[in-house]
């Protein structure tokens, strides 16, 4: 199994652009969430022991673990994702020849399917809390870093709606209308939370440089 967070860029955007489906886009939004919160957490590592910054110390120390939290995950669900489709496509592949077979082939693509919403979901979760956390700082961190913190907060905000989209796609062929209500409000929550964090932090880093 080729593992995508130990292949090079150039092999990875390689495997990317190739006719295969996966890894596809819960991947780019899940490295692209990655990417903001590395660059969350370089800034905090460039305010933290500044001069004038003291009094936030603790502040950045809990930003900067979190981001780096934050950023290991979503390496992590570059694969995962990639394995969440994987397992959408082996459930369509079983046998359906008797009606045994098409009752399990049936609840199994189900039950994939909404394995495939998970794994986005959880991605414009974290998308979302780097974008909690590069707000919660923007006052508050070494004012030469200001383009860094607003790209890795475009990063993020890119992210989750990348990863929101793929939740969307997938919630017509899933047949639990209760479950699928319940990802429509959760989409329509965070979608409006993630640009309302992402306008302020336009905001406050225009004003800045």
């Amino acid at each position: 199994m080729l593992i995508l967070t130990e292949i090079t860029v150039r092999e990875f955007v390689g495997v990317l652009s190739s006719s295969s489906p996966a890894p596809g886009g819960g991947s780019a939004a899940a490295l692209s969430g990655a990417l903001g919160a590395s660059l969350v957490a370089m800034v905090c590592r460039l305010t933290i022991g500044k001069k004038g910054f003291e009094e936030h110390e603790a502040l950045l120390k809990s930003s900067l673990e979190n981001a780096d939290s934050i950023a290991k995950d979503l390496l992590e669900a570059v694969q995962k994702d990639t394995e969440a489709f994987d397992f959408v496509m082996a459930a369509f592949a079983l046998p359906k020849a008797t009606d045994e077979e098409k009752t399990i082939r049936a609840a199994t693509i189900q039950e994939a399917l909404k394995g495939a919403v998970y794994s986005p979901e959880n991605i414009a979760d974290k998308c979302h809390k780097v974008l909690e956390i590069a707000n919660g700082i923007i006052d508050k961190c070494n004012p030469n870093a200001m383009s860094d913190i607003a790209v890795g907060a475009l990063e993020a905000w890119t992210g989750l709606q990348g990863a929101v989209l793929n939740v969307r796609i997938n919630l017509p062929s899933i047949k639990d209308t209760e479950y699928v209500n319940s990802k429509q409000k959760w989409i329509a929550e965070i979608t409006g939370e993630g640009e309302r964090l992402s306008e302020e932090i336009k905001t406050s880093v225009s004003k800045k440089i």
